[in-house]
Parts: structure tokens; C-alpha cells; sequence
């Protein structure tokens, strides 16, 4: 195996919300000496000041891509994968782009594979207490992103089955901070905010008193800042820990309340009820599976126990939950 001194990481999804912070973490590594970048988008990682990256545009459902990316790495980084808009009609990459990476990881004898999966991965079930990496990965019928990356937990111990490839698996909540705004994007309001030509979002500010009413519930979950999972994927590519499963989450617990009142909203309490009829009204109406599915994972809280992270790879995040919330929301009120 190269000495960690100089060893040249492959990336998918290099250009993603988390992909962007895992790169610069790279970058700013002085243990990596070259960075290999592959995702669908044209990108030129000059712009960012990148300088151990090279980066080719390629599709992780074709092998011969996949192959050139990993010729010669020390470690494969896989974080490409539909997130928000995951979907049936998304399987075919989430699934089987998937499977071309850990097969080709395999065959290519990489000694080391991280993988970014989720706290979805376990489904949106009545858990008790806190989950642990212990805890089975069902995924959620309902919602495809859940099901999709419980599948490929499944396909990645399928294809790396015999393989000396050691697998570090990280299991993150929701992602977010200045670079990961999919939690906000996701809000009706403020994607039909943000579709408005300029002149009349400015009108719409200026209106006194108008502010947005959020539905809340006594469903809390947790936060976790890009800056804080680039840290804890740059540990499992330098080998900082045992090969494994690690939950990420910033400490702390957050509620919709927090985000309301972040946001500057008015806070509106309904019964989690509420939340269940929602999700299966909309989950009847065709065209309209993923809003149900997003629903079906507010219903239950779904909080991760991180310690293994903490004590295995020496994880100790920079932001907790709601300093996340802020710093994402700070960040979303800049945008143009």
C-alpha cells in the first residue's frame, strides 16, 4: 500500500453540495498529493483554486468512465447520488451507477472505499431511542431516496463481498450550511420566492408585516454542517479509524420552531396528525410521490447516536445543529 503521504483520492460527485467542502478538505490535506474528480457538469476546479484536482466530466453509469477515474487511486470516494429529486425514475443512477463504482472498486483491488450514505438508509420507522450504526438499514417503502440508499448499502456489500477493499460508510442527517441550502430549497415558499423576476421579490419584501407562516410539530431532527462531513470523510480516506459504519449529526437537537423563527416566520403549531394524513393524501395524487415521501420522513424522529464517530476516527464537529441552521440561513439571505 503507498505511504498516506502521497496518495491520490478519486472522487464521484465532486461538484455536489458535499462534494465541493470534501474536495477543498482534500486539497487542504497535505496526506493527499492528488485529487481525481469526476461528476456529469462541466467544472473547472481552477475557478475554486483548486490545484490537486483534475478534473474530467464523466457519468457513473458508464463503466468506461468509472474506470479511467480510479486508474491508479489510493482511495475511492463515492458521493454521487439524487438527492432531493430522487425519484423511481432515479434507480438507475443511485442503484446501478452505484454498483459500476464498488464493482470496479473491487476489481481494481483500491484498497480503500468511503461511501456517503444516510440517515435515510434506516427508514422512517417508529425507532426506539437513539439509532446506532447497529440499528438495520430497512429504508422507507414510501420515500425513494430512503429505499434507494438502503439498496445500495445492500449492493455495496454485494460487490465488495472477497475484496481486501476496506469500506468506510458514513451515515450523515441532513446536510446543510452556506454550500448545502437543499433543506431551505426544498420549502414552497422560498422556491417560489426565488422564481420571481427581481423587481417583484423586492416589492414582496418591502410589504410590511408580510411574513411566511411555517406548520410546525414536536418532531425534532438534527443538522449537520458540509464542513463537519468533509472532516469526518477525509478521516476514513487518511485511515484515521476502523473501517465501518459512523453516524454524523452536529450535536444538538433542532425543530421546525428554530427554523421559523430563523427565518424570521411566523411559527404555526399543528398535530403530528396532520402531518400523516399530508403525506398520504399526496402520496394518492400522481406526479406528487416525492413531496409524500419528503412528509412520510417528518413524521417520526429519527435522531442518531454518533459516538462511534467520535471515539473510532477522533470526530469532533465544528458547528452544532442550530449553528448550522444559522449559518445556512445567513448564507440563503445573500443570494441574489
Amino acid at each position: 500500500m503507498p505511504r498516506s503521504s502521497g496518495i491520490t483520492v478519486a472522487v464521484t460527485g465532486a461538484t455536489g453540495e458535499l462534494g465541493r467542502p470534501f474536495v477543498r478538505a482534500l486539497e487542504q490535506s497535505a496526506e493527499v498529493r492528488r485529487v481525481r474528480a469526476m461528476a456529469r457538469r462541466p467544472f473547472d476546479p481552477g475557478r475554486l483554486g483548486w490545484r490537486k484536482t483534475d478534473y474530467t466530466q464523466g457519468d457513473i453509469l458508464e463503466g468506461a468512465d468509472v474506470g479511467r477515474l480510479m486508474a491508479g487511486a489510493d482511495v475511492v470516494a463515492h458521493l454521487a447520488f439524487i438527492v432531493v429529486k430522487a425519484s423511481a425514475r432515479s434507480y438507475q443512477i443511485n442503484i446501478e451507477g452505484s454498483r459500476n463504482v464498488f464493482e470496479a472498486v473491487a476489481a481494481a483491488r483500491v484498497p480503500r472505499l468511503v461511501y456517503t450514505s444516510s440517515l435515510a438508509a434506516y427508514g422512517y420507522h417508529a425507532h426506539a431511542g437513539l439509532l446506532t450504526e447497529d440499528t438495520p438499514t430497512r429504508g422507507t417503502e414510501r420515500h425513494a431516496y430512503s429505499r434507494q440508499k438502503a439498496d445500495v448499502e445492500r449492493v455495496l456489500g454485494e460487490a465488495l463481498a472477497g475484496s481486501d477493499t476496506q469500506a468506510y460508510v458514513f451515515r450523515p442527517c441532513i446536510v446543510a450550511g452556506p454550500e448545502a441550502p437543499a433543506l431551505l430549497d426544498a420549502m414552497p415558499y422560498l422556491s417560489a420566492e426565488h422564481a420571481l423576476p427581481g423587481w417583484a421579490l423586492r416589492a414582496l419584501r418591502r410589504v410590511p408585516g408580510l411574513r411566511p407562516v411555517l406548520p410546525v410539530h414536536g418532531v425534532p431532527f438534527q443538522l449537520v454542517h458540509h464542513d463537519d462531513v468533509a472532516a469526518a470523510l477525509l478521516a476514513g480516506v487518511l485511515a484515521r479509524g476502523e473501517p465501518g459504519v459512523y453516524n454524523l449529526a452536529g450535536p444538538g437537537e433542532v425543530h421546525w420552531s428554530d427554523v421559523a423563527r430563523e427565518l424570521g416566520w411566523h411559527a404555526v403549531p399543528v398535530p403530528r396528525q396532520a402531518v400523516d394524513v399530508s403525506a398520504s393524501l399526496l402520496g394518492r395524487i400522481p406526479g406528487l410521490d416525492v413531496q409524500a415521501g419528503w412528509l412520510e420522513a417528518m413524521r417520526v424522529p429519527m435522531l442518531m447516536d454518533c459516538t462511534r464517530a467520535r471515539r473510532e476516527l477522533g470526530w469532533q464537529p465544528a458547528y452544532d445543529g442550530l449553528q448550522t441552521l444559522r449559518e445556512l440561513v445567513a448564507a440563503y439571505a445573500r443570494r441574489p
